[in-house]
Formats: structure tokens, C-alpha cells, sequence
């Protein structure tokens, strides 16, 4: 070989030598995974909705990583996984396809139908998870046990719930006792009192309550804190509006929105989500309250019709549709935050696992959590066994049921029951807004309504107590005490300032002098010196 040939075949082995590294390199930056996209929870639902259609029997459910804001794709194949990356989605493969936890799901319901259960399929565990409250023992325990041991570890896993499931619907006579204290300001802790002779909170002989005539909004008492928002104005209709919006300067309320109390027979309730039916003005609220009553007031003592039920669906499922009497009522959409605010609510969206979410009803006011389980069945006892729900570790109590679940702007759920309470914590579900209107043909919003604004000062003289949210039961948080119950604050259902509550104590302060505000209803109790308002 000679020095240019060599030369040559030297330069030929070099540019080989380089194109064996490159390429290579080449190739691995054309495969690497698009890094998952950062969504909002509307965004994730809808890139779900549209790769659960692409995967087809590959798919096995997803959840929101909130915390990333990722969307989380279980596939069953790693095939099915390079799709899922490959439009900004992360991919997980599992063991249970979808088809095998519903099936494991319909075992459940034919085999361990136990007073006390509920199951739900978790998407982050790809697990069924059932819950046992605290009246499973002995022979109900066995067979859940029994049942659950065939399906195997893999498929489902059994939790201990320390409270008891129960129907959210309250009686009307107010608050849980104690159960609203402190909610979004306005109760001292303790919560309800009616105290006669107390200094005013409540509706005592000659103090904080009703002066003749006066009877508020919220159970004839309007008083001293009756707030359907937890402490926060005035259950439905407006904190002490009275027809006409009396106590407001004769400023108009919007009427009740998502979170108000709403009143039937013996039950007392909240108002859910306000809709549209062919135009007309509804709103919906759970179908355990549709069936309590016929039809719904805003105030206790019956004085200031709202709706008749149109349909009512419970057990199975669980939502009533409540047809506004006035046909020319515009109730605005939006939900009552407690704090003199309201939430505008525009559409309704399908509940995610790893949701964010709020509550707003008329015993605890506001509160939230996350979305833990989907498709979940409660068997509350007695036959009443709903299915289909959507469970979360959001509180609730008594009275809150029908009240409105919702994610920004977007109605998610309506409150049905659950196990615990908002001091201890626990699980609450919720039927889905999405399946209410579908089987109902209503649509979300009814129409306007500015509200919101909290009328400060306004009316309620005879004690300086702030004027109440023209919100239409936004319960307009009683700004001259902070939030604090009206004590003397003008629940005047006819003449406003009328009821002058004289003698209530604390002059706008949250009936300190009694330690009580009654959320949720404040139902008038004379002489239930310091009892708290009772409930079913």
C-alpha cells in the first residue's frame, strides 16, 4: 500500500467511525418522549375524554396529578403507553383494565350489598377501594370479607371509615348543633343556642329574632346569624330579605343560589345548582330531599315559596328538579362562597380523580377537597343504596344535602351523603351534575342576577349590623362584624329594620353575647335556652 492509498483508507475509516457515533445520537433524539404537558383541570379532562377514545380496551382509566398538573393515562400495553406520552399525557401501565374493575365492581353490588359500604374504582391504585363504616361487624364484616378475599389483593383493598354513612338531609329546625360553629365566621364555637334571655343570639323573648313582623329569611328567624352559608348572612333568599328584599333599603335580591337553604315538610336542605328547563327557571338539589317534600321555601316557616319538585330520582341515583313557582324569576348562577361573595358557575364538566373541588351548603358553608373515587355505590340502609357517585374526602353534615360541588366555574356534583362531619373530617359523594341534566334536559345558569355585592350597612339599623348580600342568598357575610351573624342585624321579612332585634347583645357581632349564631336555618327555638338546633 502506498503512503496515498493509505492516507485515503485511513480518512474512509474515520468518516465511518464518526457516522457510527452520530447516528445513533441521531436516532435517540428523535425518540425521546414529549415531555407531559402542564394543564388545567378542563384542558386534562379533554385531552382524556379524546385518548380514552384512541385506546379503547387499552385504556384503564386516569387521574389528574394536580399537584403537577399533569394528566396520568393508565394502558395496559407499553404500546399503548408511547401514545399516551406522545400527546403530552403520562402513561402508566397497570394490571386491571377497566372492563375487570367495573365487572369486580358488579360483584360487589350482587354479592356484598352491606348496610354501610361504599366502593369506588381508584384510578391511582387501579384498585377497587372499599369502605366499611363502623356498624360493619360480626356477620355484615364476614360478608364483605368473603366477598372481597375471592376477587384478590390485587383487585381490591378494604378501608375502615370511623363514622357512620348517612344522608346529608337535615331537619328544619336549623343547624347541626355545634356542627356550623365558627364556619366561615359568624358562630362562636358552640354553635347554636337560641338562648332565651341569652343576650340576644337566637331567637330570645324580646332579644336577638323577631320582633312582631320580623321574621328573616332563613326559618322565620332570620336573627341572629342564621346563616345558610355556615355563619355567613342569611339562608336563602338573602340574609334577612324578606319579599321585596326588606332590611336592604328595598334593594331587590337575586334570590337563592348554589349552597342556600331551602326548606320542605320537615326537611331542610340546599339548593344545588340553578338551571334552565325549555326557559324556564329550576334549580336542582339532591333526590333524597325531592322525595322529603314536594315543594321547597326559602325561609322555615313556609312564607316565601320557591319550587315544585318536577323530578325526583332516589335511590339508584340521587337529584331532584325543583321548578321555580315565579316563571319569571331570573336566580343567578353562581354559588354562595359564605364570605359576601359568590362563585359564577357557566357549565358543568365531568368530576376527575385528583379534582380540586368546593362545597358550599347551608349547614357548614364552604369547604374543600379532591376528587378520590369515581362510579362509586353507597348503601345508606333501609334499601336506599345509590350508585354511580363520585366520592371525595370533602366534609359535609346534616342539611347540606343537594348543595353544589364545583370546580371554578364548572357544577360537578350535587351533595348526597357520606361518613363523618367538617370537625373530624371524612368522606362525602356526590351525585354528577353532568348525569342530572342529561336526564333532566336542564341546563346550567337561569339567567342573571349581578349579585354578589354585600349591600354593607345597608338596612339593618338597629344594631349596625352590615347589610345583607344582595346575592340572593349569598348570605352577604354580615361585613360589619366580619362575617359575624347579624346580632340585631335586621332579619326583617317585612319592614326590615322593623325586627330591630333590640336588646340582641352584641350589636352586629356575631351574637357573642350568647356565643351563637344558627347556621344553616336558625330556626327559631324560645326559651331552648341554649340548645342546639336539632336535626334528623
Amino acid at each position: 500500500m502506498n503512503k496515498r492509498t493509505g492516507v485515503m483508507v485511513g480518512a474512509a475509516a474515520a468518516a465511518i467511525g464518526a457516522a457510527a457515533i452520530l447516528l445513533p445520537n441521531a436516532n435517540a433524539s428523535t425518540d425521546q418522549p414529549a415531555a407531559p404537558k402542564t394543564l388545567s383541570a378542563h384542558s386534562a379532562t379533554q385531552l382524556a375524554a379524546s385518548l380514552k377514545a384512541d385506546l379503547g380496551d387499552n385504556g384503564a382509566g386516569w387521574y389528574l396529578d394536580s399537584a403537577k398538573g399533569h394528566l396520568v393515562m393508565n394502558v395496559l400495553s407499553e404500546e399503548a403507553a408511547k401514545s399516551v406520552t406522545a400527546k403530552g399525557a403520562v402513561a402508566k401501565v397497570v394490571h386491571n383494565s377497566m372492563t375487570a374493575l367495573k365487572a369486580g365492581a358488579k360483584t360487589l353490588r350482587d354479592s356484598a350489598s352491606v348496610p354501610g359500604t361504599a366502593w369506588s374504582i381508584d384510578p391511582k391504585t387501579n384498585k377497587i377501594v372499599v369502605l366499611a363504616d363502623r356498624t360493619v361487624t360480626g356477620a355484615k364484616m364476614a360478608t364483605l370479607n368473603k366477598a372481597t378475599g375471592g376477587m384478590g389483593a390485587g383487585m381490591v383493598t378494604v378501608k375502615r371509615s370511623q363514622g357512620e354513612f348517612k344522608r346529608y338531609d337535615g331537619g328544619n329546625a336549623g343547624s347541626a348543633a355545634g356542627g356550623a360553629a365558627g364556619a366561615n365566621g359568624g358562630q362562636a364555637a358552640g354553635g347554636a343556642g337560641n338562648a332565651a334571655g341569652a343576650g340576644g343570639a337566637g331567637d330570645a323573648a324580646g332579644g336577638a329574632g323577631d320582633a312582631a313582623g320580623g321574621g328573616g329569611a332563613a326559618g322565620g328567624a332570620g336573627g341572629a346569624g342564621d346563616a345558610a352559608a355556615g355563619g355567613a348572612g342569611d339562608a336563602a333568599g338573602g340574609a334577612g330579605d324578606g319579599a321585596g328584599g326588606a332590611g336592604d333599603g328595598g334593594q331587590q335580591a337575586a334570590g337563592p343560589v348554589g349552597g342556600s337553604a331551602i326548606f320542605g315538610g320537615n326537611a331542610r336542605c340546599s339548593l344545588g345548582f340553578n338551571v334552565t328547563v325549555k326557559g324556564a327557571p329550576a334549580f336542582l338539589t339532591a333526590g333524597h330531599c325531592g322525595n322529603d317534600s314536594k315543594t321547597w321555601t326559602a325561609d322555615q316557616g313556609g312564607s316565601q315559596p320557591l319550587g315544585t319538585v318536577s323530578d325526583s330520582q332516589f335511590p339508584k341515583t340521587d337529584f331532584a328538579l325543583v321548578t321555580y313557582d315565579d316563571t319569571a324569576a331570573k336566580p343567578q348562577s353562581a354559588v354562595d362562597l359564605g364570605n359576601g361573595s359568590t362563585q359564577e358557575i357557566t357549565k358543568a364538566a365531568e368530576a376527575a380523580v385528583g379534582m380540586k373541588v368546593q362545597r358550599s351548603g347551608s349547614t357548614t358553608g364552604l369547604h374543600d377537597g379532591t376528587v378520590t373515587g369515581l362510579d362509586a355505590t353507597v348503601n345508606y340502609g333501609n334499601g336506599d343504596i345509590v350508585n354511580g357517585l363520585i366520592q371525595t374526602d370533602v366534609c359535609a353534615e346534616p342539611g347540606d344535602s343537594g348543595g353544589a360541588m364545583f370546580s371554578d366555574d364548572s357544577a360537578v356534583g350535587l351533595t348526597s351523603g357520606g361518613s363523618g362531619d367538617c370537625t373530624a373530617g371524612g368522606e362525602t359523594f356526590f351525585q354528577p351534575v353532568t348525569d342530572a341534566l342529561k336526564a333532566t334536559g336542564a341546563e346550567i345558569g337561569a339567567g342573571g342576577g349581578a349579585g354578589g355585592a354585600g349591600d354593607a350597612g345597608g338596612g339593618d339599623a338597629a344594631a349596625g349590623g352590615a347589610g345583607d348580600a344582595a346575592a340572593g342568598g349569598a348570605g352577604a357575610g354580615d361585613a360589619a362584624a366580619g362575617g359575624a351573624g347579624d346580632a340585631g342585624a335586621g332579619d326583617a321579612a317585612a319592614g326590615g329594620a322593623g325586627a330591630g332585634d333590640a336588646g340582641a347583645g352584641s350589636a352586629g357581632a356575631g351574637d357573642a353575647g350568647a356565643g351563637a349564631g344558627d347556621a344553616g336555618a336558625g330556626a327559631q327555638d324560645p326559651g331552648a335556652a341554649g340548645s342546639g338546633d336539632s336535626l334528623n
